[in-house]
This record gives C-alpha cells, sequence and structure tokens, in this order.
C-alpha cells in the first residue's frame, strides 16, 4: 500500500515508518528538513517538503501526525496561534490533496489527544464522553474539526486520541527519568490526576491496525485499557529504577514555571480505549509495569 506520513520523523513517526516498512509498504513522509529526517528514519522511504508536491504519490493510505510538540514551551498566545495552525494548515492541505485525487485513499488516520476530554477527574472516559473545555481541548477540537472536512474524499476516516505515549530514548520518559534516577522524583501536585499511558510499541501497532482494519471508522482512544493517577505512575517509575518517589512537586511551582501549561500536569482525563478493546485489538503492553520493565530494562 502507498502511505503519506506527515510527522513521520517524530516521536511516534520513528517507531512506525521501520514498522510499515517491515509489511511491505511504499512510504513518502513529507518533511521540511528532508536530509535530516532521511538520518532519522530507514533507507527505502521517500520524502517531500510539502503536501502539495505529492500529488503523484497517489496515496491509498494517510497517517497524520504533524504538529508542534505541545510541551516544548510556555502557552503565551503566539505559541497556542503556532500549536493550532501547525496542526490545522497541515491536515487542511492534506483535505486538499485528497479532494484532489483521482483514486480515492483508503483510509485517513489522524492525530488528536487525550486533551480533547479536558479534565475528567477519575470518571472512566470513553469515545462516547461529552467534550472537556481548556485550551488543549480547544487544540484538539480544531485539529478534528480539519481532518473531519476529509470524509467525503476518503473510504474511511480514524482520529486517535492519543495518550501519553512511552518510551526512550525521546519522548515524556527523558524528562521525568533524570530526576528520578537521582532520587528526586515524586507526584505532581496532589498526584490524583489521571495519566492515560500507552507504550511506543502499542501505539504504532494502533496505527497499523487502523490501516489494515477495513471496519475502522471514527474516533479511537490511543491508551493502555489501565491508565493510573499521577502518585501511581510516580510510585512505578521509581520502583522500576530503584529509586524513592518522595519529592513531591507542589501545585504552586508547577503554575509559576509552566504558566497554563501547567495543565497538562495537573489535569486528566481516565481515557479508556473501549473502541479497540471491542474491536478486537491486543494491547502487548496492557498494564504500567509490563511497560516500564520493558522500557527501563533497555
Amino acid at each position: 500500500m502507498r502511505i503519506l506520513i506527515t510527522g513521520g520523523s517524530g516521536f511516534i513517526g520513528q517507531a512506525l515508518c521501520p514498522v510499515l516498512l517491515s509489511e511491505g509498504h511504499e512510504l513518502l513522509v513529507v518533511s521540511r528538513h528532508p536530509a535530516r529526517s532521511a538520518k532519522r528514519l530507514p533507507s527505502g522511504i521517500q520524502f517531500k517538503t510539502s503536501v502539495a508536491a505529492c500529488a503523484d504519490f497517489e496515496p491509498e493510505a494517510i497517517v497524520n501526525l504533524a504538529g508542534e510538540p505541545i510541551a516544548n514551551r510556555r502557552w503565551s498566545q503566539a505559541q497556542k496561534t503556532k500549536l493550532i495552525e501547525s496542526r490545522t494548515t497541515t491536515t487542511a492541505s492534506l483535505v486538499d490533496l485528497v479532494a484532489q485525487a483521482t483514486t480515492k485513499p483508503k483510509v485517513f488516520v489522524s492525530g488528536s489527544a487525550v486533551g480533547f476530554y479536558g479534565a475528567c477527574g477519575s470518571e472512566p472516559v470513553t469515545e462516547d464522553s461529552a467534550a472537556g473545555e481548556g485550551f488543549a481541548h480547544e487544540l484538539c477540537a480544531q485539529w478534528e474539526a480539519a481532518a473531519e472536512r476529509a470524509r467525503p474524499y476518503v473510504e474511511r476516516l480514524c482520529v486517535i486520541r492519543i495518550g501519553l505515549v512511552l518510551d526512550q530514548p525521546g519522548g515524556m520518559l527523558d524528562r521525568m527519568v533524570p530526576p528520578f534516577r537521582l532520587g528526586l522524583g515524586g507526584r505532581f501536585g496532589s498526584g490524583r490526576q489521571c495519566m492515560p499511558w500507552i507504550h511506543r510499541t502499542d501505539m504504532v501497532r494502533i496505527i497499523a491496525w487502523l490501516i489494515n482494519h477495513p471496519t475502522a471508522n471514527g474516533a479511537f482512544n490511543a491508551s493502555a485499557p489501565s491508565p493510573v493517577d499521577n502518585a501511581t505512575f510516580s510510585k512505578a517509575l521509581a520502583r522500576h529504577l530503584n529509586r524513592p518517589a518522595v519529592f513531591p512537586v507542589p501545585e504552586f511551582v508547577l503554575k509559576t514555571a509552566f504558566g497554563e501549561m501547567s495543565e497538562l500536569m495537573l489535569e486528566g482525563a481516565c481515557m479508556v480505549p473501549q473502541r479497540l478493546l471491542d474491536g478486537g485489538f491486543e494491547f502487548s503492553y496492557p498494564t504500567l509495569d509490563q511497560a516500564l520493565a520493558e522500557i527501563v530494562s533497555r
């Protein structure tokens, strides 16, 4: 299958591309810096610098993961605009591409995130749950709305609401592990906020499953079936690193340091991948202990 990928050299894309290549697919990655991306990805991948330049490729599947990293900088108004536009502009370009294509793509898999649900406390959240409030929700809602415009031009549209992706090197663990290794780790704020996590291997497997599953359509929560709260996550990470977790970070410190972006650390949703489970998807790492044991062992 010919697969067009945006965000292919990112944290998820770097793990996804080798898997799709091993399945015999032909890959075209959109990157503003092809030479840099080529160093991060296996050989045999084509590169274009824009979506518009991909028309001749005639993709049979599209995976849309492009977007400015959400936690790299404080959320100034300019940064909020950049976060939204980096997602919606690329998605709009993909919609234009499929609208003009002579052959309708079989599937369009587009990213979103757990932030779509806002802060939901400890109540389980499925794909049928109501949307939340706040900037994280606004960002995800606009991204999903941009992808929804592709629906008339593709056979299937799948939106993946991605949880906290775990693996190393890269991702959130690169920031969390160093202080924990020094014995300086601990919960954030009250520690009661939910953390819907997923091993990067399962994240990649979900995308491949959505591409290949002929009836998959609509929104899917992409997180492990056993979300935990922040206190539990912190204790588990410390245990697997053989370190204590006795230095909690007070809420006011996070708000002072990160401003509005602190909501990513202090709020959460107990997201459950109900539609994946109903569809028969089986997780390789369904529990946090299994995931951390595999990652730390490397």
